[in-house]
């Protein structure tokens, strides 16, 4: 039985979750909690947030064990782009893309 969560419209580039995606994919929960909470990443932190809520829904259904519980897949999709712009020399404009992404977190007992 697979749970999970998703943050949507969080405001951090894909690109920067997905590199904090490799170090807890396939891991125990607990293991993978405890390297996101030594990273000194931003994404780190919003990932760890994510596991935490797709615990806590796996502790709401009565059939699972918590404890049994891997990180079967994250995955980092874009989201909408925020655009602005930044007044430069001589009247000119240069873009600002403020980038935003959603972050789903697979969890799923361990096959014994």
């Amino acid at each position: 039985m697979e749970i999970k969560a998703v943050a949507r419209y969080v405001r951090i580039s894909s690109q920067k979750v997905r590199k904090i995606i490799g170090a807890v994919k396939g891991k125990p929960v607990e293991a993978g909690l405890d390297t996101l909470k030594f990273m000194p990443h931003k994404a780190a932190a919003i990932v760890e947030k994510i596991v935490r809520s797709a615990v806590a829904n796996a502790d709401q259904k009565s059939e699972i064990d918590v404890d049994s519980l891997v990180i079967r897949n994250v995955i980092a999709d874009q989201g909408p782009t925020l655009k602005r712009f930044k007044a430069r020399a001589r009247g000119r404009g240069t873009k600002i893309l403020k980038r935003s992404s959603h972050i789903t977190v697979v969890l799923a007992e361990k096959s014994s």
